[in-house]
């Protein structure tokens, strides 16, 4: 089952990142556009409206979305890494400052036992 389970993410992983480009996008826009004399020719207000919102609409918007949601996603990973570079800075420098009290306090406390 972990194998069938294993291809088929993989398949899902490459269909997504084909469906999710601009050029599938414009591939869509065109195929959608096919159908456009046929709609406007029944001269059908609803039969437009149809064709907009069930036929151009959902076959373009979806990889548009996709391609949106994929330069979020990077935009996220880019502001998540500069915090944790940011956090791993702070982190280092705080380690530095409190061995360095640990040295003086060490030093301190050697200098008060000898008194």
């Amino acid at each position: 089952m972990t194998n069938l389970s294993s291809f088929l993410d993989r398949v899902g992983t490459v269909i997504t990142s084909r469906v999710g480009t601009m050029w599938t996008a414009i591939i869509f826009a065109a195929l959608a556009l096919v159908s456009l004399p046929g709609a406007i020719m029944t001269h059908d207000a609803v039969v437009i409206v149809a064709w907009i919102a069930q036929t151009f609409l959902q076959l373009v918007l979806l990889p548009i979305i996709m391609v949106g949601q994929r330069q979020q996603g990077e935009k996220t990973e880019l502001r998540d890494q500069e915090t944790h570079d940011e956090v791993m800075k702070s982190h280092q420098e705080l380690h530095a400052l409190l061995t360095s009290l640990d040295a003086r306090h060490e030093t301190l406390t050697l200098e008060l036992r000898k008194k």
